[in-house]
């Protein structure tokens, strides 16, 4: 079967044979070192190269020029000391037989002039860009030719670094602002017709190409259309392709559809969350494919493989890029020619990823904790060369689950109660809003693993200190998580946890939503509602905005929806009290800022403040445990197993039965504990 599937047959681009049909495509993930690829940059890449992948395309929007600064963690490609970085890299990936590609761009508006050296912000015309908001300055003739140069210096660099091939990055960049109607307002040779703004473009690949000669692999990423007024339509696309392919500068076109030039265009179209369906704009690129013959790239939630699968075997792509589905499983290729696709992770489209690099400045998977730390935390759990143990896990939630499937692959022998008919804690809950139901992937994945693994699965087991201790542990691990938060302030037994209402607890009427988190529970809830109706809804934070801890892939979305829901949202307001009015609740709240307190009335009251945890196991069995129930925290950190002394059974926990935090939080406590057990 492996030997006939489609993505896994050969590839060859300009002399290079790809060894599979499979990509990563050019992303920032933000792990670079001063502008450099260093040892947490590459171990990355080197995980998907172990994993089987044909083509590892890394360094998104990589900067040639010191005028475009890095501004979501991109690296600096615009001087000689990046090509020792390469000559490393290229040497750590070359043994697998991965080809490795990297992007170069100039930002042109897509920056910001208080960041790398503080130069002006350049553009072909004085257009701002909301994502970035830098007013540039117009660009002059001398600037045009120095940066034409800096693009020939960049892949010159990439060459004599010991890559594969480079991509010039196009659409929402310098070159498709020049190439937009709707951003370029030029009257010289560089703006008005087709046949000016797309002199840049074609002047920047035929540097390239000079510089980097014919046995080089070149790639372009550009868009196919997209929903903004005024920019580049589809028709021009293809001309555009047309015109790159008969100029020979170009080895395959990567697709793109879209700009990102504000965050709603990035989420609804560029990298899109789990409110977009899978593979949305597949349709567009086989469309394009019949006008260009030029091989072809395309990614966009291309999560399963089954859609990789019919894109190429249907001749849509030559290449399928699988990016953020490789950040969820680096090894997606081997387990497809091992015949274990059904232990492929899931990406389930959560954009933690993206919004992490736009906030936290680094790229982490919400369900696989170890990816961007490959150095700590192996994507393989090893197996345990000290004496095998009898682990007792109790709650079958994301943290219990990844406490038993990794002491499982540790070749411990594993009890996991469960007091509910199934696993998956409040993932299951958080699922029931359709704007996120594709989370349950990750509930899903974890549960099959340890059925897989041969974990004793004890559900509708409320599990206390005798049922526990029945089965003679040499560990425990509470993961019992949390209950919702609702009491912390006079009147809250008066109100309701968005898990009830999730959970099929019926509101009507007037609802007011009260959000002292900033995370997904509570708009998802409100989004949930205003789908379905009959309500009206009043959604009041004390922070400055709804959605106010989210990235850019899924704040957007969000608001969009509760704009478009009609639902009220109240910024900057702390609830103070809660009584009851009439047939209805009454809330008092508190300005933030030293404003006038305001009440609202309403039918119902939904209150999200976090969890509590749920521990009284945990700490009712402290003082018989050997180590009191304390995690050696420097233990903890050095990867060192948790030191134990005297006899009988040490205990730990982990998630939401600690504090409420998110999902990746919690796997990375179970993790860390016992990837050393």
């Amino acid at each position: 079967m492996a030997k006939n599937d489609p993505l896994l047959q050969p590839f060859t681009l300009n002399g290079l044979t790809l060894k599979n049909r499979v990509a990563s495509t050019p992303h920032a993930p933000a792990y670079a070192e001063n502008g450099m690829p260093g040892e947490r940059y590459q171990l990355y890449h080197e995980e998907k190269a172990k994993g089987g992948i044909g083509l590892s395309m890394f360094g998104g929007s990589s900067c040639v020029g010191p005028d475009s600064p890095s501004v979501f963690g991109q690296l600096d490609i615009s001087s000689d000391r990046i090509i020792p970085y390469f000559e490393e890299f290229s040497t750590r990936i070359s043994p697998y037989g991965t080809a490795l590609i990297c992007q170069i761009s100039h930002l042109g508006r897509r920056t910001t002039w208080n960041a790398g050296d503080w130069l002006p912000v350049v553009a072909p015309s004085r257009s701002r860009e909301p994502a970035h908001r830098g007013f540039p300055k117009e660009m002059d003739h001398a600037d045009i030719r120095r940066i034409i140069g800096h693009y020939a210096d960049a892949a010159l660099r990439c060459k004599r670094g010991g890559l594969n091939g480079v991509e010039v990055l196009h659409n929402g960049h310098l070159p498709g602002q020049f190439m937009s109607p709707d951003l370029n307002k030029r009257t010289d040779a560089y703006g008005g017709s087709f046949e000016n703004r797309s002199r840049f473009i074609l002047e920047v690949l035929d540097a390239v190409r000079k510089a980097v000669g014919s046995d080089f692999v070149v790639g372009i990423r550009m868009e196919i259309g997209g929903a903004i007024e005024g920019a580049v339509s589809r028709p021009e696309s293809i001309k555009l392709a047309e015109a790159i392919k008969a100029a020979g500068a170009v080895d395959y076109i990567d697709l793109n559809y879209g700009r990102s030039d504000h965050d709603y265009e990035l989420s609804e179209y560029a990298v899109p969350a789990m409110f977009q369906k899978l593979a949305p704009w597949l349709s567009r690129v086989a469309e394009f494919r019949r006008e260009v013959t030029l091989p072809v790239i395309h990614a966009c939630r291309v999560s399963d493989i089954a859609t990789a699968r019919y894109a190429v075997e249907e001749d849509i792509v030559d290449l399928i890029g699988m990016t953020r589905a490789h950040i969820a499983d680096p090894h997606i290729v081997r387990k497809i020619a091992a015949g274990e696709e059904a232990r492929i992770r899931p990406c389930v489209g959560a954009g933690y990823c993206i919004d992490r690099i736009y906030g936290e400045g680094e790229a982490l998977c919400l369900h696989n904790v170890a990816t961007g730390r490959e150095k700590t935390v192996p994507q393989i759990v090893p197996k345990t060369e000290a004496e095998l143990r009898k682990i007792v896990v109790v709650g079958g939630g994301p943290a219990g689950m990844e406490a038993a499937r990794v002491s499982a692959e540790r070749g411990h022998s594993v009890v996991l109660f469960e007091a509910a008919p199934q696993l998956g804690g409040q993932v299951r809950i958080a699922a029931q809003a359709r704007v996120r139901k594709d989370i349950i992937g990750i509930s899903d994945w974890l549960a099959s693993e340890v059925e897989t693994l041969d974990v004793d699965i004890r559900y509708n087991t409320y599990a206390g200190e005798e049922e526990i201790m029945a089965e003679n542990p040499d560990v425990v691990i509470i993961a019992t998580g949390g209950l919702p938060d609702v009491e912390h302030f006079p009147g809250g037994d008066l109100c309701c946890s968005v898990w009830d209402v999730l959970g099929g607890q019926k509101v009507e009427g007037d609802v007011l939503i009260y959000d002292d988190n900033g995370q997904h529970q509570a708009p998802s809830l409100a989004c949930e509602l205003a789908e379905r109706g009959g309500s009206t809804i009043n959604f009041v934070t004390p922070d400055k905005s709804a959605c106010f801890e989210m990235g850019a892939s899924n704040y957007p979305m969000y608001l969009s929806k509760l704009h478009k829901g009609g639902v009220t949202v109240t910024p900057d307001y702390r609830i103070a009290s809660v009584e009851r009015d009439g047939n209805g609740l009454k809330a008092t709240f508190k300005n933030e800022y030293g404003g006038p307190e305001i009440e609202r009335r309403a039918d119902h009251i939904v209150i999200e403040h976090g969890t509590i945890p749920l521990d009284d196991v945990y700490q009712g069995m402290r003082a018989a445990s050997v180590n009191n129930g304390e995690t050696d925290v420097p233990a903890l950190l050095d990867g060192k197993a948790q030191p134990v002394e005297g006899e009988g059974f040490a205990l730990y926990r982990v998630g939401d039965a600690v504090t409420s935090r998110n999902i990746h939080a919690a796997i990375y406590d179970a993790r860390r504990l016992c990837q050393t057990l």
